[in-house]
């Protein structure tokens, strides 16, 4: 019997009553990425103090079910009760992941179990120091791949996050065979969004046709070494029908200054459909994102053709050349084990 693995490659629908929640403890860092999309005016410079954080979890966290929660910054490890909140997190019945660039301050690997926390995500922005340095920070490359060496050895789940840009999408294609070194098992390929440092430099973006034919092709060759890749669908097929995440599951983008986003692409702008004051999750009132869920266009997300209307090319008769999707669409490849049964021998057939 001989086992061959086969790629596989799906859209991973949004699930009915689902929770994601996306928690920023802190909007402080220690890098200057070039496309951070963190905007302190918008979401504030406070970090959130123990106490509060695990309240906003509880107005969140359901006793009936699990709950998703990754808790982000900035860099979250620069918070020194990150390790307090992961437990607390994990008492409320969420699966908690902690989104970090790979420094990793007040020792988290030594102050957290590997079975406390469900995956460990790290960034990283190129295969090597050449490609990643510029965009993230000298010595980043070096930091970030030797602690994650580091928490691959300890026993934690580890996952990546590579941001594609027009800086580093030529060289894409080598990350597969980084992650397959160092040991992790789980690759996140994200679009670089018109946000925060990315609005006010579009020469980051990528075009259309150079995203759909680097961004699958590397994600087939990370499946075929065993790696779970996922990336947003960006582009939806003729006949795929636009479904916004936003009406189906519920996604809830948390800032320290208490501004609740049901959409991404809408953080640059005080359009947040929620609010947390004192103590409470209050709905606002107005013409905020959450008007907009409903609306159908041709361009696909409404959303985006509000706020990035620049990433939409059309044909001479005017209908969009691309349809955006909404971009908690997902992408998925994985390789699937085939055990096959060896050809019978023409020597011992009848």
């Amino acid at each position: 019997m001989q086992n061959t693995s086969e790629v596989t490659a799906r859209t991973v629908d949004f699930k009915p009553g689902e929770r994601n929640v996306f928690l920023h403890l802190l909007t402080q860092c220690n890098l200057a990425c070039r496309h951070c999309y963190i905007n302190p005016a918008q979401h504030g410079t406070s970090i959130l103090p123990k106490a509060t954080a695990i309240d906003w979890l509880r107005l969140f966290a359901r006793s009936e079910r699990k709950s998703n929660l990754v808790l982000l910054g900035g860099e979250p490890t620069l918070h020194p009760d990150l390790a307090e909140i992961i437990r607390a997190a994990k008492a409320l019945r969420y699966a908690v992941t902690v989104d970090s660039n790979g420094f990793l301050f007040h020792s988290f690997l030594e102050r957290l179990r590997p079975d406390e926390l469900d995956f460990l995500s790290f960034s990283l922005d190129g295969p090597d120091a050449a490609v990643n340095d510029p965009i993230r920070g000298e010595g980043v490359f070096q930091v970030c791949t030797e602690n994650l060496r580091k928490a691959v050895a300890l026993g934690f789940r580890t996952s990546l996050i590579c941001t594609v840009s027009a800086l580093n999408i030529d060289h894409l294609h080598k990350m597969p065979a980084l992650l397959a070194e160092l040991g992790v098992r789980r690759f996140f390929i994200q679009v670089i969004g018109l946000r925060g440092k990315s609005a006010k430099n579009d020469t980051l973006q990528v075009e259309p046709s150079r995203w759909l034919e680097a961004v699958p092709e590397t994600a087939r060759q990370a499946a075929r070494l065993g790696i779970h890749v996922t990336f947003p669908k960006v582009f939806l097929e003729p006949k795929e029908t636009f479904s916004c995440a936003g009406q189906v599951s519920e996604n809830y983008f948390v800032f320290p200054n208490g501004r609740v986003y049901r959409c991404p692409l809408c953080e640059d702008y005080p359009i947040h459909s929620l609010v947390i004051e004192n103590g409470q999750l209050l709905r606002r009132d107005g013409l905020n994102e959450d008007r907009f869920f409903s609306l159908r266009i041709p361009e696909g997300c409404v959303m985006n053709t509000l706020l990035q209307p620049d990433s939409i090319d059309y044909l001479p008769d005017g209908t969009p050349a691309h349809r955006i999707s909404c971009c908690m669409l997902k992408q998925e490849y994985c390789s699937t084990v085939i055990q096959k049964l060896p050809k019978p021998s023409t020597s011992n057939m009848l």
